[in-house]
């Protein structure tokens, strides 16, 4: 299966009356089961809106998304649901509800209206918060989770969907640098399990170390794409970070080196 986008142009109106604030100007790119799309660029860059058109929440003002060729504005509700699944930076409002409830609400798409979850939902549900970490807080209400646990749930949500195309709004928001290993290494195990998954992310060294392309995004376009070691160097990021990072490469077990970079006053590169 493929997720396509062609072209896609979105505007915002403008707050004070004034012309339109574009978000995107003309984005291109594809995503295919096995590969892990890693999405960064500086804030207001255009990346949440990117994922907002990806998973239909939001109509662009030009261009196309499409699922195998089928454009996404002509899949009803449900059909989205199953075959993309969104984890999104956070919630607008915090629900009333208990994580296992909550987490159960992302089997949507597989539940008839004509009958309660069956064993399939409850063990898809027991599987994403065992891979989460999230075991034991079935009985948690939403509100009394703290930053990291909310964060942790919300791809739990996500992976009870079991759609094959996972787009990640920023999913190490609030987490520790242990869980945040974590997740990536999930999202790198449903890949290699032959998902798909677009991930939005400021953790530029996570991206080095499981993306299989990278794709700089700055403005509403697209500046650079491509494999890790590529894009993840002085040349590319600083016309769009600015000076101030520190360069380098790391050895890897299989052989071999990954980049990484440090926002570190004064460092030179590696």
């Amino acid at each position: 299966m493929h997720l396509e986008f062609h072209d896609l142009v979105f505007d915002y109106p403008s707050s004070s009356g004034g012309g339109a604030l574009r978000a995107l100007a003309g984005v291109s790119g594809e995503l295919a089961k096995g590969e892990l799309l890693s999405v960064i660029g500086p804030n207001g860059a255009g990346k949440s809106t990117l994922i907002r058109l990806l998973s239909g929440l939001e109509s662009p003002t030009s261009g196309r998304v499409l699922i195998d060729g089928q454009p996404m504005r002509d899949l009803a509700h449900k059909e989205r649901a199953r075959l993309v699944a969104v984890v999104p930076q956070f919630l607008d409002t915090l629900p009333e509800m208990h994580v296992g409830d909550f987490v159960l609400g992302g089997r949507y798409a597989h539940l008839s209206r004509w009958r309660g979850p069956a064993a399939t939902d409850r063990r898809a549900v027991r599987s994403a918060l065992e891979s989460c970490d999230c075991e034991g807080l079935e009985g948690r209400l939403m509100t009394q989770l703290s930053g990291g646990q909310r964060q942790r749930v919300l791809v739990a949500r996500a992976l009870a969907q079991e759609a094959p195309f996972l787009l990640v709004d920023e999913p190490t928001t609030s987490l520790d640098p242990a869980h945040q290993l974590a997740v990536f290494e999930l999202l790198d195990g449903l890949v290699r399990g032959g998902r798909a998954a677009l991930v939005v992310t400021h953790e530029l060294n996570l991206a080095s170390q499981f993306a299989t392309s990278v794709s700089l995004l700055d403005q509403g376009r697209v500046v650079h794409e491509g494999k890790a070691a590529e894009v993840l160097t002085r040349s590319v990021l600083e016309p769009v970070y600015g000076p101030g990072l520190t360069y380098g490469q790391l050895p890897i077990v299989s052989g071999g080196e990954r980049p990484f970079v440090l926002p570190w006053r004064g460092g030179r590169e590696g």
